[in-house]
């Protein structure tokens, strides 16, 4: 069994029921999440051994986060505490021609205040065939970037396998502070994730005859995109998701696996989505990338799992992709009809 490191920030996640905006909400559902841990218990799904590293607060709150990974099977082990507070964002829900919505509370958070020196790598690293980050972890500033250095260098030293989602967030840092920061980080991944808006914020890499708020996608801009990372980078694989924006409530989903030793692309089928719940999309996407790549699938079907996992997806409520791999792997075969299974 595979042994995949993510590391990251959990967050608790406040939302209103349903579809009611802030201002209507008496009353707000905790779940707990980030866009690494979410990637973990993916692949704890598809029956991984998948570990998360943070720092979270050592009280309650705390706890909570660490029990909703133990709950989805994710090892906590190598997890610190201690730090003032866990981050939070709250989450409104879009519908039809109204946009989600996500307010950030987080500054301060246990693991953005937390020092390099405080993750011993090489004990975190032991046994581990793959580590995951986001970009979400260096934009939180401190001692994260450099922290993220020393993993990534402690990675490669030990011959495990590095990815990385791009996951550019504006209300975390600029355009410039990413660029920067993302360019001493990116030589050290082995296989890139993104989407186009992301390779344009933060390298201003952007795909020609696309305009993803109308759904006008061009693959051959995207080849284009995925290219220039692997050169600029040395990156082995890129992947891109390609969502076209109907609505907030419906979307079309597809991705592209590029690899840089053939200079070949695959592209997944487009699915049609009706969103229920979009947040870990990209996550979900992640996880079933790694899945595959570590399953030792070849690319189509690589990229077809990861598009079908992010798919299924955004039907579920929460950030976790409760999905297992048959569930998957069925609708990867073409099974996309929703009937009832008995």
């Amino acid at each position: 069994m595979a042994r995949v490191i993510t590391f990251g920030e959990i967050m608790m996640r406040l939302n209103p029921e349903g579809y009611l905006r802030f201002v209507q909400a008496d009353k707000f559902e905790a779940t707990y999440a980030g866009g690494e841990a979410n990637v973990a218990v993916s692949l704890a799904n598809y029956g991984m051994d998948a570990a998360y590293v943070t720092k979270v607060p050592a009280h309650e709150i705390g706890q909570c986060a660490v029990n909703e990974l133990r709950r989805s099977g994710v090892d906590t082990s190598l997890m610190l505490r201690g730090g003032p507070r866990l981050g939070v964002h709250y989450c409104e829900k879009g519908a039809s021609q109204r946009a989600s919505k996500v307010i950030y509370d987080r500054a301060g958070s246990s693991i953005a205040l937390a020092k390099a020196d405080e993750f011993d790598w090489d004990k975190i690293f032991d046994g581990a065939d793959w580590f995951h980050w986001t970009g979400i972890t260096p934009a939180l500033g401190g001692d994260m970037p450099e922290a993220c250095l020393e993993a990534c260098k402690a990675a490669k030293a030990k011959g495990i396998t590095v990815s990385c989602d791009l996951n550019y967030r504006k209300k975390l840092w600029t355009r410039e502070q990413a660029g920067e920061c993302m360019a001493k980080l990116l030589p050290y991944v082995d296989v890139c994730i993104a989407n186009e808006e992301d390779a344009k914020d933060v390298f201003g890499i952007e795909a020609e005859n696309t305009d993803i708020n109308s759904g006008k996608l061009d693959h051959e801009g995207y080849i284009s995109v995925a290219r220039q990372i692997a050169q600029r980078f040395g990156c082995k694989k890129v992947a891109i998701t390609l969502r076209g924006s109907i609505s907030a409530t419906d979307n079309d989903w597809a991705g592209m696996l590029y690899d840089a030793a053939s200079d070949k692309a695959v592209f997944s089928t487009t699915y049609h989505v009706h969103i229920i719940d979009r947040v870990g999309g990209g996550d979900s996407f992640g996880g079933g990338l790694i899945y595959a790549l570590l399953s030792g699938k070849n690319d189509q079907q690589v990229i077809d799992f990861a598009v079908a996992a992010s798919c299924l997806k955004h039907s579920v409520e929460h950030d976790f992709n409760q999905m297992s791999v048959a569930e998957v792997e069925a609708l990867a075969a073409g099974n996309a009809s929703g009937r009832v299974q008995r």
